[in-house]
């Protein structure tokens, strides 16, 4: 890195900001900060800040909610998000299935159980464990579930996640399933960042500031301490440390348990957004488990670690390669962990990808992609290794394991494609059996729809494919409203999926909705998304461009029919190609984005991205990428955009509403039309409830039909 501004390239101004370009410097960045005059709508919740919020979202309503068609679709929406006939997620915990559930009557939701044989009824008999609605109201806090993690192996007491307004940060409080009520004196932490595991029902690891300060750059906990039941918070013993430095989420501990009641602890400490150490916690202290970088512990099944590789991986003369899975013997990874000796579980073709691994008592769950078709295989431990056997499921969908019985070998198969309602499945893994169990009853008339998987041609000559889903009958005549969407990082996978809001909202009313399997996710493995990572990102962004040509060439749409919606990463997406290629798109929805790429480290969690987007404060390859990439930075004054939708929230404590209001100023100062709305609560999503969730949904679709079927 250069160390002087002498040595950087003269300066641009770019619409009234004097960025300096290319190779970062201390001073460049203090400078760049300096002649930023939207710094102040980085503090998220000052008074100045929401003052504009608040303006900003009344021109919003005033235009959207007074069309004619936001009364209906808001009907139409807030149906669908309350439908009691949605199917209950369900999770097998204390020999219960359990499930969170929201609808009119419980707008934060209620914690509930049921049998296992009154689940699979048309209406199972629940019985509320904790009602986070009534929760809320009577500790005058606006309580989000956040989810719970109980201790194995009686599942009694389990440690409840609240939120306050959908924010990362939670309240961990303990409670006891059997009484039905908060462990009085039991285990709590007050609102953090803390990650938490139950070692046994009386010990916790926890991951946590433990003093002021205790963070790292990008504000997640690097210490971790045992706690003991009766134990105060200061009275915790250290297990772990990491570097305040630390990139990636926090450091984690795990604890793995298998059927026999054998347990691996281990610490997980990123170094950046992908790559970490980890580690083995023994009676004699911490050890390193000698994995690569990108390779972490999976499951414990059968007395065997399962071991993930994201990257080649070199054992003697056996290569590992990158997405997939290898296991050792629990007892020879507990005595020489700095020496392993794996072998082979799984290793992916082609075309084929790494998706989720999980456990019953007896089995390992394995779900892949295959040219973004779903499978789902049943692997037994044998004495020599595993046997392996496909579950048959239906082809051409998404297929995920949605919840698994440790105390038997049953477990919840859902089942997804953009027409065909999602169907839940139970299986019993030890003998293949398949049981369609619950249905979504159909919420959109699909009978005139048609899905097509097509291919686009990248600007390098990649090959990139993407769904089409329209009516049968449509016109090519490039007459067609058009949404199309894509995430493009974090090796993320877009597969098909049964969208009620989508179909009901944008498919009935003649619209087509287009999903691109573009680079940087992980639809064909860790190939796919490295091929984007920090400068080579522009792949991404050409992917995304070049569908939108496919699809105007083959006449299906045109650029004033065509609009793009993403969220977070995807809203990055968004924000790139209305910047690159405002000829391409009349409407643009930019979701919880990503936007200021020079600022981001410096902005809620972004220091913890940069495994994925680079750090431009020490990387000159990266400010440079960015400097002429970063949506933020090079909007220009005289160029003809279309109108967008920027939607934040402000309670999103990971990506920040300071991106989206920042880039919505930059518009208006340049005299841009653009619509700005901030949910105040909802944290990094939709909304804090259905009918927050509802109206951003029905503000969306007036927008997206103005636009695109005016």
């Amino acid at each position: 890195m250069r160390s002087t501004l002498a040595a950087l390239l003269t300066a641009t101004a770019l619409g009234g900001f004097a960025f300096a370009a290319p190779h970062p410097t201390k001073a460049q960045t203090a400078a760049t900060d300096a002649a930023d005059p939207y710094i102040w709508l980085e503090e998220f919740s000052s008074p100045r800040a929401m003052e504009w919020v608040n303006a900003h979202n009344a021109k919003t309503t005033a235009v959207l909610e007074a069309d004619p068609r936001y009364p209906q679709l808001y009907k139409e929406a807030l149906a669908i998000a309350e439908a009691r006939d949605r199917i209950p997620a369900g999770s097998f915990l204390h020999g219960s299935i359990f499930n969170f559930w929201q609808d009119a009557e419980h707008v934060r939701g209620v914690w509930r159980r049921t049998s296992l044989e009154s689940y699979q009824t048309a209406n199972p008999e629940w019985t509320t464990v904790l009602d986070i609605t009534q929760l809320g109201k009577a500790e005058g806090k606006s309580w989000v579930w956040k989810g719970a993690q109980c201790a194995r192996p009686a599942d009694r007491r389990c440690l409840v996640n609240l939120s306050e307004g959908g924010e990362d940060a939670v309240t961990i409080r303990e409670f006891d399933l059997d009484k039905g009520q908060f462990v009085e004196g039991g285990f709590f932490l007050p609102k953090s960042k803390a990650r938490v595991a139950w070692e046994d029902e009386n010990t916790l690891l926890i991951s946590n500031a433990w003093a002021p300060g205790e963070l790292t750059t990008s504000g997640y906990p690097y210490i971790v301490k045992r706690l003991k039941r009766g134990q105060s918070l200061d009275q915790a013993v250290e297990v772990y440390r990491g570097k305040a430095s630390d990139g990636g989420y926090g450091v984690s501990p795990e604890v793995l348990r298998d059927s026999a009641g054998r347990t691996l602890s281990v610490i997980v400490r990123p170094l950046d957004t992908f790559s970490h150490e980890t580690f083995v916690v023994t009676a004699q202290g911490v050890k390193r488990l000698a994995i690569p970088a990108k390779a972490g512990v999976d499951a414990l099944i059968g007395g065997r670690v399962v071991i993930r590789t994201e990257e080649d991986w070199k054992v003697g003369d056996q290569v590992f390669p990158q997405g997939s899975l290898a296991w050792v013997t629990l007892a020879e990874l507990k005595a020489d962990p700095a020496h392993l000796k794996p072998r082979l579980l799984y290793a992916p073709g082609p075309r084929e990808a790494l998706q989720g691994v999980s456990t019953t008592r007896d089995k390992l769950l394995v779900s892949t992609l295959d040219n973004v078709q779903g499978r789902a295989w049943v692997y037994t431990p044998t004495d020599n290794g595993f046997s392996k056997s496909r579950l048959a499921l239906p082809d051409n969908a998404s297929i995920r394991v949605a919840g698994t019985d440790d105390d038997s070998d049953r477990a919840f198969v859902s089942v997804s494609s953009f027409l065909t309602p999602t169907s839940l499945w139970l299986t019993d893994a030890a003998t293949g059996s398949l049981t369609s169990i619950k249905t979504t009853p159909p919420k959109f008339d699909a009978s005139a729809d048609v899905v097509e998987q097509l291919e686009a041609t990248s600007k390098d000559g990649t090959k990139v494919p993407y769904f089409v889903v329209h009516r049968r009958d449509i016109k090519y005549d490039g007459s067609n409203p058009t949404l199309m969407t894509a995430y493009g990082g974090f090796q993320v996978s877009q597969t098909p999926n049964y969208s009620a809001s989508n179909g009901k909202l944008w498919l009935e009313r003649g619209g087509v909705y287009v999903l691109a399997n573009i680079r940087g996710g992980g639809e064909f493995g860790p190939k796919w998304h490295e091929a984007g990572l920090v400068e080579k990102r522009q792949v991404i962004y050409d992917d995304f461009a070049a569908v939108a040509e496919d699809l105007i060439r083959r006449k299906i749409t045109s650029p004033r029919r065509l609009g793009i919606e993403g969220g977070s990463n995807g809203g990055l997406l968004m924000g790139v190609e209305f910047t690159q290629r405002p000829d391409l798109w009349n409407a643009v929805v930019i979701d919880v984005p990503l936007l200021d790429m020079i600022r981001i480290s410096k902005i809620a969690a972004g220091a913890s991205w940069q495994g994925e987007y680079g750090d431009v404060n020490a990387n000159p390859k990266a400010m440079a990428f960015w400097m002429k990439t970063s949506p933020y930075q090079n909007l220009k004054p005289g160029v003809k955009y279309p109108e967008p939708f920027i939607f934040t929230t402000t309670k999103d404590d990971r990506v920040g509403p300071q991106h989206a209001r920042k880039f919505a100023a930059r518009m208006e100062q340049m005299g841009l039309p653009y619509f700005f709305y901030e949910n105040t609560e909802g944290g990094h999503g939709s909304g804090a409830d259905l009918k927050q969730t509802a109206h951003t949904q029905a503000l969306t679709m007036t927008y997206l039909q103005r636009q695109l079927m005016n």
